[in-house]
Parts: structure tokens; sequence; C-alpha cells
């Protein structure tokens, strides 16, 4: 299977989304409010956009696994 560019910025948002949910969970640090902001606009578009990643991915990995 190639990954191309869109897989590739897709498993990085969710990398970092992971990330984020787990220094929250661990330490109660949201390092996407500390770097952009509580709730600003722009942490919205990266917490918007790891969403968006997630579902990409959970499309891609049930195509897969329904082609097999």
């Amino acid at each position: 299977m190639k990954i191309n560019i869109l897989d590739w910025v897709a498993i990085i948002l969710v990398v970092v989304g992971g990330l984020n949910w787990g220094l929250v969970g661990a330490f109660n640090f949201d390092l996407v409010a500390t770097i952009f902001g509580a709730m600003s606009a722009l942490s919205r578009t990266v917490y918007v956009l790891v969403g968006l990643a997630a579902l990409y991915l959970i499309y891609i990995a049930a195509t897969k696994l329904a082609k097999e």
C-alpha cells in the first residue's frame, strides 16, 4: 500500500491529537490551547482538522478491510 501526502497529513494530525488527549488525561494540560489560546479560532481549527483526519483514517481503514 502506497501512502500519499493526504494520508501522511492525516496520520500526523491524529498522532498530535492523541498526544494532546494523553496530556489532558495525564496532566490536565492542553498543549493545543496553550500554543494557540483556549478555544481561539486557531485552536478550534486544529481540533476540527484532527477530527476530520480521524474520520478520514476510519474511512481508509474500512475501505481497505472491505477489500480483503
